[in-house]
């Protein structure tokens, strides 16, 4: 299979896909110095495995350091079609409705239209029924049955599709050929009378009186009526609205309603204007805006005709918008979109391809690269294996990148990524990656994420998931802030630490053991003052997507631990102190401390200057990454596509 450049095998082509994901979603069972105490044990072993090699760690918690309170969004999915059932027990605190199908979505009957994903037909994979807004309703249903908020995508092209049949590539109903390859400009081989045929076109403002049912005779969709229809039919559930999906790659995965190729200034009218009427109906409405499919589109909108000159793409995007809302003296954005699929490579292979390499060498390379990944997301040291740090560009770092960016160019702005995975969601590799991405999440500051399910069975992405939501089966959660934790060894263990602002004595800790063969001894310190004298342990190791309940850890002296991290593994230790008599309530951070530093710009200076980057343009956005080779920058976004995926 062909794939653009930049671009990974894209979202669900068959709804059959989605009862197997279903029920994979239902596998999972509910469920310093150091001074000598009782290490863990699992089912009646020590933690360490036969012929296990064996390392020490150090970790220290300070629970004064580094407070920023989590937000509960970012353990969020993506619902890909609401006929797909979430399992509640992942506790998810956010749920997506988006992907490809949203570009074309429309409100009033449920119909979209699958692009290159699936022939380019009209259909009603979105939703069977006619209803008007049952995507959203279906949406929010599933979201607060499990306290989840709601994200839901509104389109911001120039059309929607208008029926559900007939099935197969719509520019057939204007006397297109069989293959729909014309290469006409309107991408339609009849010319464009399929848009007026098989499309509706999508209005931002209405300009007159919303209707609560509306009228599906006319020639088009308005979405802020649909807006009000939302907050009309869900007045107490949390909502929030995204502008459409990787609008970057409109023209290669949605041809028929939008050939050319997207523009800067196009993104920033389209954003403008949509973004306007969603405020004007419902101001209190968070907003998410750009929602790139991956790096090249970060950089240069896709290669877009209109970059030179204007440096890289979300620094322009973010400039401009902070112009425009200081125009209406209102933000029209609230959060940067963006989706992150890792290019990096391990044994010659992409660690989010389904297929795994052929050698047991290669197998093993392409594990230790999964498992490796997440640090692009935080470490300035860390040079992965891929096309984007082949181009020049140097260690990704992507999350401190982004939180400069914005406080450069439009300070205050939160950020998302919508849609994210590692791969590995069939073994344990999987939901160490998952887990320390969440993690790594909490800490940094990130506002929203929602994984999106990349294979039709995902167990061990889940029971990564469910190390921060529900790894006692009980509801057993990681705290609403995060605290410093410093580790001697960031290359093969991770450490992340909580405490539950209600409760300050309650610390959890989420510990990764990244090596196949060795154990690694960690001596944990609690720099707390209070007292704990041991910690409850749950650990997910081996072949099984399942904590299991492991034996009590005691503590020595001065809250001082010591536990064995078995090989490969995630471990949730959750400690209950006794407070000092006077009581103790920590000062939690209203920004994330590590980014306190960042310069916010000179208040005069001019918005079109505000584009500039601490990173060089020429060395992320130049030649090099223009002759990328296809193979290395396809894109997993949108979906469970097995057959594409493996086809990289």
């Amino acid at each position: 299979m062909q794939f653009a450049r930049d671009r990974l095998p894209c979202h669900a082509r068959h709804a059959n896909l989605f009862p197997a994901l279903t029920a994979a979603l239902a596998l999972i069972p509910a469920c310093g110095d150091s001074t000598p105490g009782t290490t863990n044990a699992i089912d009646g072993g020590s933690g360490s495995e036969a012929g296990a090699k064996n390392q020490t760690v150090a970790f220290t918690v300070t629970t004064d350091q580094g407070l920023w309170k989590i937000s509960p969004e970012i353990y969020g999915v993506n619902l890909p079609t609401p006929s797909m059932q979430l399992d509640p027990t992942m506790r998810a605190g956010n749920v997506r409705a988006g992907g490809n199908r949203s570009t074309a979505y429309n409100w009033e009957n449920n119909a979209s239209n699958a692009g290159t994903d699936y022939r380019n037909q009209n259909d009603g994979y979105l939703g069977a029924s006619n209803t008007p807004g049952y995507l959203a309703s279906a949406t929010w249903t599933q979201a607060t049955g499990m306290g989840a908020s709601t994200l839901i995508t509104v389109p911001m092209g120039d059309y929607v599709a208008a029926d559900k049949s007939p099935s197969g590539d719509v520019n057939l109903s204007a006397g297109g050929g069989s293959d729909g390859g014309c290469g006409s400009a309107d991408g339609g081989c009849g010319g464009d009378s399929y848009l007026t045929t098989r499309f509706k076109k999508n209005v931002a403002a209405k300009g007159a009186p919303f209707a609560d049912t509306p009228d599906t005779t006319d020639d088009s969709i308005y979405e802020d009526e649909y807006i009000a229809w939302i907050k009309g039919h869900a007045p107490t559930a949390p909502v929030s609205f995204a502008l459409d999906n990787e609008p970057d790659l409109w023209s290669q995965t949605h041809p028929r309603i939008h050939p050319i190729p997207v523009t800067y200034a196009e993104m920033v009218e389209r954003t403008t204007r949509f973004s306007t009427a969603i405020k004007n109906v419902w101001p209190e409405a968070p907003i998410l805006s750009f929602v790139s499919y991956g790096w090249n589109g970060f950089v240069t909108l896709q290669n877009a005709s209109d970059r030179a000159g204007n440096g890289q793409f979300w620094d322009y995007f973010l400039a401009k918008m902070r112009s425009a809302s200081e125009a209406q003296g209102r933000r029209l954005i609230d959060y940067l979109d963006l989706h992150w699929y890792p290019e990096a490579k391990g044994g010659g292979v992409r660690i989010v391809t389904a297929g795994a390499p052929a050698t047991a060498e290669n197998i093993a390379a392409w594990e230790d690269a999964r498992l490796q990944a997440p640090r692009s997301l935080w470490d300035p040291t860390y040079l992965e294996s891929s096309w984007i740090t082949g181009s020049g560009t140097g260690p990704i770092d992507l999350i401190h990148r982004v939180m400069t960016k914005i406080q450069t160019n439009y300070p205050g702005t939160k950020l998302a990524i919508t849609e994210w995975n590692y791969g590995g969601g069939g073994d344990i590799t999987g939901a160490i990656a998952t887990a320390d991405v969440l993690g790594i999440f909490g800490r940094e500051g990130v506002s929203l994420a929602n994984i999106w399910w990349v294979a039709s069975s995902e167990p061990f992405t889940i029971a990564g998931m469910k190390a921060f939501r529900n790894f006692d089966g009980q509801a057993g959660s990681f705290g609403d802030t995060a605290i410093a934790a410093t580790n001697s060894d960031t290359v093969n263990t991770s450490i992340y630490a909580s405490l539950q602002s209600s409760n300050p004595g309650h610390v959890v800790v989420v510990a990764i053991n990244k090596q196949k063969d060795v154990t690694v001894t960690a001596a944990i310190k609690l720099a707390h003052p209070g007292t704990f004298s041991q910690a409850k342990t749950y650990v997910l190791l081996g072949s099984s997507p399942a904590f299991q309940a492991g034996q009590d850890v005691v503590g020595g002296a001065a809250n001082a631990f010591t536990y064995a991290m078995p090989p490969r593994s995630v471990s949730v230790l959750v400690f209950d102190g006794t407070l000092p008599a006077a009581g103790w309530q920590p000062t939690i951070a209203a920004t994330p401390p590590q980014y306190a530093s960042i310069p916010l710009p000179d208040a005069a200076t001019p918005a079109d200057t505000r584009v500039t980057s601490p990173v060089d343009v020429a060395s992320e956005a130049g030649a090099t990454i223009d002759t990328a080779p296809a193979d290395v920058s396809a894109r997993v976004d949108g979906g469970v596509v097995l057959d594409a995926i493996a086809a990289q």
